[in-house]
């Protein structure tokens, strides 16, 4: 498994996970609707955001996106076919080290509210903490810097 940093280039491999996977599947056509569009995630990669890909089986299993200036990890997907082989996990960790880096004690993330989503179980498992709902009803969890310390 190898986590490499993403480019725009990349975009297209991105929408390609991000479309493919099983909960909260997503089209293009709805990931344009919320904005979520190759424009705008290339505009976010030059400035305030960063992506990472993980390879696995010379393919792109994986990948998880966070954004610098709000402090958020914007998206984290996994194909299918890579679940449960500690993609997510290690995508996670260098979306956290990276915010943590830029000076943030807490970090966020937003996911649905559904507590039988396999995504509330893996960032509770990681140390994140749901800390209330948005007002388009999702949950937000959290994790401090603090989290990470021993003791």
């Amino acid at each position: 498994m190898q986590i490499t940093l993403a480019t725009p280039d990349d975009i297209e491999t991105l929408l390609d996970i991000r479309t493919g996977v099983a909960q909260n599947h997503q089209s293009r056509e709805e990931l344009s609707h919320l904005g979520v569009t190759p424009d705008r995630l290339a505009e976010m990669l030059r400035t305030r955001s960063r992506a990472w890909l993980c390879h696995a089986e010379d393919s792109a299993a994986g990948f998880a996106m966070a954004d610098a200036a709000r402090a958020t990890v914007f998206a984290l997907f996994v194909r299918p076919e890579f679940e449960g082989r500690g993609v997510g996990r290690r995508l996670m960790a260098e979306a956290e080290a990276w915010l943590f880096a830029q000076g943030w004690d807490q970090i966020w993330l937003a996911t649905g509210s559904d507590e039988s989503l396999r995504a509330w179980g893996f960032y509770l498992h990681l140390g994140w903490v749901p800390a209330g709902v948005l007002d388009d009803g999702q949950v937000r969890f959290v994790k401090r810097r603090a989290d990470l310390m021993p003791g």
